[in-house]
């Protein structure tokens, strides 16, 4: 447990102690609290005093990889009230030893759940059998807890099994319905094993959704996001940041760029087919699917042939990006870019500028980091999904750049606040999307759009239904 060199006092802000109150009161809860909050240190804290009444014995952690291993220990050892705890993380090469080891809480990634629960697909299976068994814990925190949103997957399946298993369970997120009200039925199922909104994603759908024209997508019914809401909201806790913190203000600033003449016809080609001829190479979109990324690849300057190879096609972001960095005289951007190929443009213009994404070390990550906070590092290139959560990036920059903007609305959001957070001293965040005219770029940016005014409804609905509850309590 490193990061710092002495342990401060921890003196909770009048929010974080009614948070943890709020987790103390309810044996389940969803904590659905805007980055920067101090997530970590509330659930921290709430354990350490159910611990202390003998009320919890061992937490269970699950969290994305970098979270494990760059936020969990480092909090734990920056105040002194958790001093006590022994934090183990049980990934890499030595787990199997971490798990045998005694600690008060156990931290693991979704992908780790299979080694820890084993194959619960198995007729065999039994929980007494799993290496879970092993350390027994009883209180259940999941950090980021849209990556159980779809109840499909095999991690909710593995965890599904074991939820019985934990006398008190939370789920932690400040995202909690990226792409509208599905996703929340197996964030809640965690927590109340569908008591609010049915023990199956098939009568959730049917209770609160009609099929789309499309045939396979679900709409919301009229009166679906109250009859939600009004289950859920006893027992979920929704802060936002903006109420608590002095946060720069958000500029949004969308950078126009129009596809060369043979590009833009390549590209409707292809968007009218699923197939295109492209540098003697024939390019095939088996599916809408891969028709989208596709069509992103080629507004991103280049896309990848059905053998893997990387064809270039056009400038035109990179240029943008280029003068973007002069306009705001080369101070500390962080770029979020969508395909390899588009780290490869970029070094082509700018030099060997670091990246974090796929191949790129928790280490690695964590000094890139502190580089470009100090200022070291001009540029810093990331990939959402790699850097959605567990870092700060805050330290001089107030630039955000997509080169490429993601269709999910979390990764799209925490990459903002990677750099929007308390710490920051602008005044202002700039956010800057490079956009391509008439294309499907612009239709993500009107389905973030779109997704993100679902999403503030559901949260405004709760932080206005805590707030009646403490007025009538």
């Amino acid at each position: 447990m490193s990061g710092f060199s002495r342990a401060q006092n921890w003196e909770p802000w009048q929010y974080q102690l009614d948070s943890i109150k709020f987790m103390l009161e309810k044996g389940a809860a969803g904590m659905f609290l805007d980055p920067g909050l101090g997530k970590t240190s509330i659930a921290l804290a709430a354990f350490t005093i159910l611990k202390e009444q003998g009320m919890a014995r061992t937490m269970l952690v699950i969290a994305p990889l970098r979270v494990c291993h760059m936020v969990w220990p480092a909090e734990a050892s920056k105040w002194t009230m958790f001093q006590d705890l022994t934090i183990r993380v049980l990934h890499g090469r030595h787990k199997e030893q971490e798990l045998t080891k005694p600690a008060d809480v156990y931290v693991i990634n979704p992908e780790g759940l299979n080694w820890l629960i084993g194959d619960v697909s198995q007729r065999n299976w039994n929980v007494l059998n799993s290496k879970l068994n092993i350390i027994k814990p009883d209180m259940l925190v999941v950090d980021e807890s849209t990556k159980f949103k779809k109840s499909n997957t095999q991690r909710f399946k593995t965890l599904k099994k074991v939820i019985p298993t934990f006398s008190r369970r939370y789920c932690l997120t400040g995202t909690p319905t990226p792409n509208g009200l599905m996703d929340l039925f197996g964030q809640i199922y965690i927590l109340d094993q569908g008591t609010a909104l049915g023990a199956y994603i098939t009568h959730y759908r049917r209770s609160y959704f009609t099929k789309g024209y499309d045939g396979f997508s679900w709409e919301p019914q009229p009166q679906a996001f109250d009859e939600i809401l009004e289950k859920i909201a006893p027992f979920v806790m929704r802060l936002e940041d903006k109420d608590w913190l002095e946060l720069p203000e958000l500029v949004y600033n969308d950078i126009r760029v129009t596809l060369p003449e043979d590009v833009k016809n390549q590209y409707k080609e292809l968007e009218r087919e699923f197939m295109v001829q492209i540098q003697d190479t024939e390019i095939l979109a088996p599916s809408a699917a891969a028709l989208s990324m596709k069509l992103r690849q080629i507004v991103g300057g280049a896309m990848y042939d059905n053998e893997g190879e990387v064809i270039e096609l056009h400038q035109e972001k990179v240029v943008a990006l280029k003068e973007l960095h002069e306009q705001i005289n080369h101070a500390p951007l962080l770029v979020a870019y969508q395909f390899k190929h588009e780290i490869e443009t970029i070094r082509k213009e700018f030099g060997d500028v670091p990246y974090i994404g796929s191949g790129v070390s928790t280490k690695e990550a964590n000094a890139l980091c502190v580089g470009f906070n100090m200022g070291a590092i001009p540029m810093l290139l990331a990939h959402p999904a790699s850097v959605g959560h567990g870092l700060n990036l805050q330290g001089t920059s107030n630039h955000v750049a997509f080169y490429g903007v993601p269709w999910d609305l979390e990764h799209y959001l925490q990459l903002i606040r990677r750099v929007r957070r308390q710490g920051n001293k602008n005044s202002h965040v700039f956010v800057h999307h490079i956009v391509a005219q008439g294309t499907i770029e612009t239709a993500v940016m009107r389905a973030l759009s779109g997704k993100d005014t679902n999403q503030e409804s559901l949260l405004h609905y709760l932080k206005s239904y805590l707030h009646e509850e403490h007025e009538n309590g």
